[in-house]
């Protein structure tokens, strides 16, 4: 999934070399949004599935809400291995080279996927398939660790100095292009299919479709990285790998606050995809197929919000975006309570509005204080402040959300996003003091 980008860098770290031509933002764009959206396309397969499908298929002897929240729960595997993913390919990369790193990440990631498609349920392996799914998964993000390429990076170096924002969220854009056409996949084969042969096999193709997709990524993006330019450019900006202990120990302070400084936007992240479909679905208050057509809205309404994020963070800075859509993030989680125990027509506000403030918020919560890092430390620092950032605000939020909501009440849904919010102002707040002294 997305990695962080420097936002507030030095005038001189965006000067290109003399000797050399500069690389176009706009050439870098392509295969970070390309990149980017086959990721996340992977992972909300797997989430949408989590809900429809895996509680049925794979923990038949658990009740409806046992099964979910099984589900969650190997869900969250992915997002723990994914900083052991980057570091164990960082080693790859120093060892070998970049494209090697992202040719066999990807193709880890294919496989895992892949495999899932394949992959028999309880009523045939008992509970083998449910250790082979969680295996399936933990590759899934050891192997999104290893697809860091840099090309994120790049862009927010070779930007203009005053659109600097504007790029930084085109990586951003891949989630909600991502959501959209995992949803409107599971939305045509809910719809057309029978319920016995969506659980049987249609659910499958979505597997499938990941695998394809991640091999067309994996060529846009070794078009880039491969070439003696892109090379170049990274070693000029010294974007190279560096080894994580090193890096934990020289530069962690900046990977937790880079962390936390997007923790309300990465809460919110999976409270207005994944949450939502689980809680409708286990109450049956309205057909899912009507939530996966509001999601899709939902999702063009993220795209809007991600694109309007780079517009607005330009004229009134990241820090400044990224604190006041925290405090609207803190404000929307006080209706959560009375929309989501709502009607339908409430529950689909949830939805929306949720996925407006994502996109705004979501759109500029990377890299919020990733121009702390060292030059030689930012290509490694990017990668795993994205990952703690999603391992601390997005691995365990539907399993935390359902969970607490199904035995104690929504409020705690509210309380859950309220402390993303209070760690985002407070990681904002001390690094403004960090960089004052």
């Amino acid at each position: 999934m997305s990695r962080a980008y420097e936002s507030d860098l030095p005038t001189t770290y965006n000067r290109p070399p003399a000797d050399r031509t500069k690389v176009a933002p706009g050439e870098i764009a392509v295969g970070v949004v390309v990149g980017r959206t086959s990721e996340y396309f992977d992972f909300f397969v797997y989430g949408i599935a989590s809900v429809l499908v895996f509680p049925s298929v794979f923990f038949p002897f658990a009740s409806q809400l046992e099964g979910l929240l099984y589900a969650f729960t190997i869900f969250s595997f992915a997002f723990i291995a994914r900083p052991f993913g980057t570091a164990l390919f960082m080693m790859i990369q120093r060892r070998w080279d970049r494209s090697v790193k992202l040719t066999a990440s990807l193709f880890l990631l294919g496989t895992a996927t892949a495999g899932i498609a394949f992959l028999p349920g309880y009523e045939t392996l008992g509970g083998f398939s449910i250790l082979l799914l969680a295996l399936f998964r933990i590759l899934q993000g050891i192997a999104l660790g290893g697809s860091w390429d840099g090309l994120p990076s790049l862009l927010a170096l070779n930007a203009p100095r005053e659109r600097r924002s504007w790029y930084a969220m085109l990586g951003q854009l891949g989630a909600p292009i991502g959501f959209l056409v995992a949803s409107a996949l599971f939305l045509f084969l809910f719809t057309s299919l029978s319920n016995a042969d969506f659980q049987g096999w249609g659910w499958r193709y979505p597997f499938f479709v990941a695998f394809a997709i991640n091999v067309v990524a994996l060529f846009a993006r070794l078009r880039l990285v491969v070439t003696h330019e892109y090379t170049a450019a990274l070693e000029e900006r010294e974007l190279e790998p560096l080894g994580t202990r090193e890096m934990l120990r020289k530069q962690g302070y900046n990977i937790f606050i880079g962390s936390f400084a997007a923790l309300a936007s990465y809460a919110l992240f999976h409270m207005v995809t994944i949450f939502p479909l689980s809680w409708i679905y286990l109450g049956d208050t309205q057909a899912i197929g009507n939530v996966l057509a509001v999601q899709i809205v939902g999702a063009i309404i993220g795209m809007g919000g991600t694109v309007f994020s780079g517009w607005i963070a330009d004229r009134i800075g990241k820090r400044t975006t990224v604190a006041t859509l925290a405090v609207l993030i803190g404000v929307f989680s006080l209706f959560t309570p009375m929309l989501m125990n709502g009607s339908a027509l409430q529950q689909d506000l949830f939805i929306l509005i949720g996925f407006a403030l994502l996109g705004v918020s979501y759109g500029q919560a990377s890299g919020t204080v990733t121009a702390n890092f060292e030059r030689r430390f930012r290509y490694t620092g990017a990668a795993l402040t994205s990952d703690f950032a999603w391992l601390f605000g997005a691995a365990f939020a539907p399993l935390v959300a359902l969970g607490l909501s199904a035995n104690f009440g929504l409020a705690y849904v509210s309380v859950y996003l309220l402390s993303g919010v209070i760690c985002t102002l407070l990681a904002l707040r001390i690094n403004k003091r960090l960089e004052n002294d």
